[in-house]
């Protein structure tokens, strides 16, 4: 220190840190913070390239199939998969409460919608990570993160299978009623939470601290109903001549066989396969396949509206 009492150079002036340099934690974090950035860009950029391939790959099909429908259609259609897709997010976002981890609906939306454009990028775990990475900003432990995005898929499975078997009939389809009780049997809370702790001990974890309840659980399975109904209504707006009960029901079994094959990307290929077979009483397999290919763009587009908007609205509740 100089006589006057002012620092020198080397001093703590300039943060502390002799030469003025920035502390090391401080520029490791910050790197970090730019390598989580730059993950999340990548993220987004692959699930887009591999969501624009999707349509691209079925390009003739899926202008066929929109040369069917007028405008007031399609803008019927897209509103009914925005509205499936938030009661998506509902379902998700009921569970992750119940296990202890209430979110705000903006910051919801986010985690959820951009999260699941990783359903796009083949295998199955895309969604899960960037839902755990983008929760863990908002204080959600991963282990949360991951019990919520995997009790979504037999919540979504057994009131699908259910839908299938009220509105298609049971004479048709009443052997899946042989899978209901066993997913019954794995929405039990109890059964649940021993599941879930188990999981977690032999990954050398702590158990969760909110056990899942019965009201957390009945919540999230009439959120999904509500979603089975709009992607029914989604359907039936590209194929009125079906009728919404049976649009409801073709639908709910095209994705249900579809997302039981977690290798193929948001179960391409597989779910309008399934769906020409179901509308074969109603439609002869040309125009089968052009609506079913419609029906996949519109979902398509719907998840990139949901994950814009949804990003945006996040973006704008932190300023």
């Amino acid at each position: 220190m100089s006589g006057d009492g002012s620092v020198s150079g080397d001093g703590a002036a300039d943060g502390g840190v002799p030469g003025g340099g920035v502390p090391d934690e401080v520029t490791a974090r910050a790197g970090r913070s730019t390598v989580r950035r730059l993950l999340r860009v990548g993220f987004l950029l692959v699930a887009l390239g591999f969501g624009g391939w999707a349509v691209a790959a079925q390009w003739d099909g899926v202008v066929a199939g929109f040369a069917r429908l007028n405008p007031a259609m399609l803008a019927g259609s897209l509103a009914a998969v925005v509205a499936a897709l938030l009661g998506a997010m509902l379902t998700w976002r009921t569970l992750l409460a119940d296990l202890g981890s209430p979110l705000p609906f903006r910051p919801a939306t986010k985690v959820f919608f951009v999260g699941q454009l990783g359903k796009y990028i083949p295998g199955a775990v895309w969604p899960v990570l960037a839902q755990m990475e983008m929760g863990r900003d908002l204080g959600v432990p991963r282990a949360r993160s991951a019990a919520a995005f995997f009790l979504m898929m037999p919540v979504q499975l057994a009131t699908g299978l259910l839908v299938t078997l009220v509105t298609l009939g049971w004479d048709r389809y009443g052997g899946l009623l042989l899978l209901v009780p066993v997913l019954l049997v794995l929405l039990e809370p109890k059964v649940v939470n021993g599941l879930i702790g188990f999981g977690l001990r032999r990954l050398g974890r702590e158990p969760l601290e909110h056990p899942l309840t019965r009201r957390g659980m009945l919540t999230a399975l009439c959120w999904a109903l509500a979603g089975w109904a709009c992607y029914g209504l989604h359907l039936y707006f590209v194929l009125p001549q079906a009728g919404l009960v049976f649009a409801i029901g073709a639908f709910a079994l095209s994705w249900c066989l579809g997302i039981m094959t977690f290798v193929v990307p948001a179960g391409a290929g597989v779910r309008e396969a399934v769906m020409v077979a179901v509308l074969s009483p109603v439609l002869d397999s040309g125009p089968a396949i052009a609506v079913a290919l419609s029906s996949r763009a519109v979902i398509i587009v719907g998840d990139l509206i949901c994950a814009g908007t949804a990003g945006i609205a996040a973006r704008r509740s932190r300023t």
